[in-house]
């Protein structure tokens, strides 16, 4: 395994996916971590699932860059499948990366559509992820 290898691992137990869980990919494109999203499956165990997926969602990986579609539209989508303890890791470049999101367009984005951020990681080296989840009153 290499070291990127690794660190992808590492960021995957970061994100708390564990064997068994369905998690659910959104957003993805070509400018995608590859490395991080064969971690995640290794992780689970099982493929990634897409939005046409009609069951509970563990966990979504979603993936979201500035110019893509309304933020909180999005988000709001991404929670109807969750499970109750779900988790959405909204993966956004970083700073200096074409589609930058600012974090300010997260921390509004995220109570209207019913999420609170809960962390944020060093996800991969052009990613960044924001932990989202429903507020604990509403679980």
């Amino acid at each position: 395994m290499t070291s990127s290898a690794e660190s992808a691992a590492a960021i995957a137990a970061r994100l708390g996916v564990t064997p068994g869980q369905v998690v659910q990919e959104l957003g993805w494109d070509e400018d995608v971590d590859e490395q991080l999203r064969a971690a995640v499956v290794a992780a689970v165990d099982a493929d990634l699932v897409d939005a046409d997926f009609d069951d509970v969602i563990d966990v979504v990986l979603f993936w979201f860059r500035d110019g893509d579609d309304d933020l909180v539209e999005a988000l709001m989508d991404a929670i109807h499948p969750l499970a109750d303890q779900g988790v959405i890791w909204l993966l956004t470049p970083k700073p200096g990366r074409a589609g930058y999101v600012e974090p300010e367009e997260i921390t509004e984005a995220a109570p209207s559509a019913g999420l609170q951020a809960t962390s944020a990681i060093n996800a991969a080296p052009d990613w960044q992820g924001t932990r989202l989840v429903a507020p604990k009153a509403k679980r």
